[in-house]
């Protein structure tokens, strides 16, 4: 009896051998992802919704991210209207009935009631860090400068105000996966940018980003780990080596590290990637031929083993969903 494509991914996940390697793209529903907000905008949620109902049916993927494009407005004001690290720390926890864990729940539910018990479902969370560049007014790159100013200011604070913002992520990973029924969490989070200082990191970010990790893993054994290359970011990958997830995605063609070289970084974990993610990648823009032929290459040269294809990041939004089934088709054949 052949198996589902849920017990084909956790089997790749468990790195058992596979009678062919998954695949699985995805890319944002809502035009402004990072400051669309659902939950004064029920609408967009809506719009989410339909936008992956329609994926999954139409393109039937080997797994699903959930993407929480309008949910990445973590509500908490303190965040917004603080200036100094000393007011960033006073950020108190969300009571468990805010809508942003009730919201978020109720959505996951509904997409895992539909296809979760055939398909492998991962919900997109953010680290805390991410979460005050995505939730502060200004850009992203503005919001980067102004935490390493914070943290310049007052680690201890900022760090006490990541204590509480991760706590509340921790307890949303762990109700997503026992009240929303998703198989396990994608969690993504990078270095701080412009730092490559390891004592600073494991001093400030690492300890909420393992506890969110842990309350992930109490809940199932199948959670995913992004180490984000979104806009060319680099990170220091050896730094989470003993982040405790069972499958590591970065951007292999960002970083440039492909998949098999991350095995000698990541000898224990499932690995997942291995395509870029930019317009001009051959994923985006190459023709079947050479689609097929760069997944052909990165599985001789990665195995078959502990992996399973995927990008660096989010594809475009309006790439051609049949470029999905042309890495799948050309991977079964591998």
């Amino acid at each position: 009896m052949a198996l589902s494509k849920k017990e084909l991914v956790l089997n790749a996940m468990d790195r058992k051998e596979v009678e062919r390697v998954p695949s699985g793209f995805w890319f944002h529903f809502l035009k402004d992802e990072t400051h669309a907000d659902a939950f004064t905008h029920p609408e967009l949620e809506k719009q989410l919704l339909e936008g992956e109902i329609r994926y999954i049916d139409e393109v039937q993927p080997d797994f699903v991210k959930i993407m929480t494009d309008g949910f990445f407005a973590y509500r908490n004001p303190a965040i917004q209207k603080a200036t100094t690290a000393a007011e960033l720390a006073k950020i108190q926890p969300l009571s468990d009935d805010d809508p942003y864990f009730v919201r978020q729940v109720a959505y996951a539910k509904e997409l895992t009631r539909r296809y979760g018990s055939d398909i492998a479902m991962f919900y997109n969370l953010f680290c805390a860090g991410t979460i005050l560049k995505f939730v502060r007014p200004g850009t992203i790159s503005e919001n980067e400068k102004f935490l390493a100013q914070l943290i310049q200011e007052d680690k201890a604070a900022v760090r006490a105000a990541f204590d509480v913002i991760s706590a509340d992520i921790a307890k949303l990973a762990e109700r997503i996966i026992k009240e929303g029924g998703a198989t396990g969490v994608y969690f993504s989070l990078q270095n701080l940018a412009g730092s490559a200082d390891r004592a600073l990191y494991d001093e400030v970010f690492a300890p909420g980003e393992k506890e969110i990790l842990r309350a992930a893993n109490h809940a199932s054994a199948y959670n995913i780990l992004h180490i984000c290359g979104y806009l060319g970011h680099r990170n220091e990958l050896d730094w989470y080596k003993d982040y405790e997830a069972k499958t590591i995605n970065w951007a292999a063609v960002v970083e440039g590290v492909p998949l098999e070289e991350g095995k000698k970084i990541f000898p224990q974990h499932a690995l997942l990637g291995g395509f870029g993610n930019l317009p001009n990648d051959v994923l985006c823009s190459g023709t079947r031929a050479e689609v097929e032929a760069e997944t052909r290459r990165i599985l001789a040269a990665a195995g078959r083993t502990g992996v399973i294809l995927g990008a660096d990041c989010t594809v475009p939004s309006d790439t051609d969903w049949q470029r999905f089934e042309w890495v799948r088709s050309a991977a079964r054949g591998a």
